[in-house]
């Protein structure tokens, strides 16, 4: 049995659909959820490596470097705010991220 394209695809496509089930389901834990972002970010990138390698083309393997150099930005970022945000409040907890509207 050979993986093909299809294979690629629904796994891409389970880590999909569990990364928006981790977001909506999970709204107490802010690292669940960047987990998740991070997941979805992952089955993106396994799309476009597939659709590369089926193709031929180099341009979707390129694409994914970039789209995990922006996902190491993000996840930095975010972690810096992340630590910032504790160290004045005490807490990470999403409920009490309201305080942060003006």
């Amino acid at each position: 049995m050979e993986i093909g394209l299809t294979h690629y695809l629904a796994f891409a496509a389970a880590l999909f659909t569990i990364g928006v089930f981790g977001i909506f389901v999970n709204r107490k834990n802010i690292i669940v959820i960047l987990m998740s972002v991070e997941m979805i970010l992952l089955a993106v990138n396994v799309n476009f490596v597939a659709f590369s390698v089926f193709l031929g083309d180099l341009v979707g393997q390129i694409f994914a470097m970039f789209v995990l150099t922006v996902a190491a930005a993000e996840a930095a970022v975010v972690l810096a705010i992340l630590v910032v945000y504790f160290r004045n409040r005490g807490t990470i907890a999403v409920d009490d991220l309201n305080v942060l509207k003006g």
